[in-house]
């Protein structure tokens, strides 16, 4: 309870501050409230599962629009005990729990709002996979809070219609955080994921949640928590997840298992993965997938498999799998990743032995940066000069030139 003249404290602002929005049919600022926004961290709606996930998705997306509060949101540490994730009974009760919800509007969602989301996601995701993450994700958030979040607290003329706009705002919501993992704002992107797992199981969207978990899991994978990226892909691979999923999804789906499986040491589990992901991709339409999985195609599946051999200390065989991604990949379309792998082949390369053959490779890589706003492709850079470092006296002018690129690539992107 709050007593006047104390300030709550944990969880009880945010609680507050949701029922009090609710009531009055507007969000609150804790600040309206009278009290204090306590430092990023210490406290996060966004990774509470028993929170609401419309209040919480305002509040983040409020906060990512905010110049100052981004500013800390992309400062902010990544959690990973963040990522533990509810109980069976959580996820069997969602889909009622929000049928029961009291709409905070009186607009009338209709099938036009439903495709207006969908067809700006799909437009965004694009723009993701050519030119980065970093690359119009402020214009994504605002698109998310003020077009698609008031959608859900609106009235809804059948429950299937509701279901479908849930699907379409936690695909988008997805999408922001999928870009802002791009940009390497690893804990913006964590709380944008989870919260989209929290509105696809409230939309009762097996598939869609699926891919959520498995986003989370490759953030994971990178980041070094393989117990925790195993859980999160285990979890994608439920009957009511995979089971329902396309061919296509299956196989990305499976592919990020194998990666969770092989940063966590497990060799044959890993190598079955693969195969699954192998024959998933195989049986896979080209007309039945959602617009989200049109980019998993050989190359991606390539790409991936590369990375798994990697992580298992398989260099020569990642090379292979890697080499087959840059052949099979369509360029202009997909440059953010083909840049990506091109770097993580140059890795691979200089693994080996090969310092020449690498820095060729890595000056392909550079190439195909130009105008990419990513994190994980600077990343790329700085491996690179990490792995040129120790011979940089010795390496002759491939070694200079490559090191005078990454210097000059570094300070152009900050």
């Amino acid at each position: 309870m709050w007593v006047q003249g104390t300030k709550p404290s944990g969880r009880a602002p945010h609680i507050l501050r949701e029922t009090l929005s609710r009531r009055l049919g507007r969000r609150l600022s804790l600040a309206d409230l009278g009290l204090e926004e306590e430092p990023t961290g210490t406290t996060d709606s966004g990774s509470d599962w028993s929170v609401d996930p419309l209040t919480a998705l305002a509040e983040l997306g409020s906060d990512d629009l905010d110049m100052h509060r981004r500013k800390l949101l992309a400062t902010a540490a990544y959690s990973a005990a963040g990522l533990a994730l509810p109980t069976i009974s959580w996820w069997a009760a969602a889909p009622a729990a929000a049928a029961n919800r009291r709409p905070s509007s009186s607009r009338s969602v209709t099938q036009a709002d439903i495709d207006d989301v969908r067809d700006l996601t799909v437009y965004y995701s694009a723009r993701d996979q050519q030119r980065g993450g970093a690359s119009g994700r402020k214009a994504l958030a605002s698109h998310l809070l003020d077009g698609a979040v008031p959608l859900l607290g609106g009235r809804f003329r059948t429950d299937q219609l509701r279901r479908d706009t849930y699907s379409a705002v936690a695909e988008m919501t997805y999408l922001a955080g999928w870009m802002a993992f791009d940009a390497s704002e690893h804990r913006t992107a964590q709380r944008y994921l989870t919260i989209a797992a929290r509105i696809a199981a409230e939309a009762g969207d097996g598939p869609l949640g699926g891919h959520v978990l498995r986003a989370l899991a490759h953030q994971a994978v990178d980041l070094g928590h393989p117990r925790r990226a195993l859980a999160l892909a285990d979890a994608s691979m439920s009957r009511d997840r995979y089971g329902q999923a396309s061919h296509r999804e299956k196989a990305l789906l499976a592919i990020v298992h194998a990666r969770a499986l092989a940063s966590d040491g497990d060799r044959a589990g890993t190598l079955a993965a693969i195969s699954r992901a192998e024959r998933d991709l195989a049986r896979a339409d080209a007309t039945e997938a959602p617009a989200r999985v049109g980019f998993f195609q050989e190359a991606s599946l390539a790409h991936e498999t590369a990375c798994a051999l990697r992580d298992m200390g398989q260099p020569r065989d990642a090379e292979i799998h890697f080499k087959r991604s840059v052949a099979t990949r369509r360029r202009q379309q997909f440059a953010r990743t083909h840049s990506v792998t091109l770097g993580y082949l140059g890795a691979v390369q200089v693994q080996q032995g090969r310092l020449d053959e690498a820095c060729a490779t890595w000056n392909e890589a550079l190439d195909a940066m130009a105008g990419i706003q990513s994190g994980r492709a600077r990343d790329v850079i700085v491996r690179m000069q990490s792995d040129i470092s120790p011979v940089r006296q010795r390496g002759g002018r491939y070694v200079a030139e490559l090191d005078r690129r990454t210097r000059g690539m570094l300070r152009a992107i900050g």
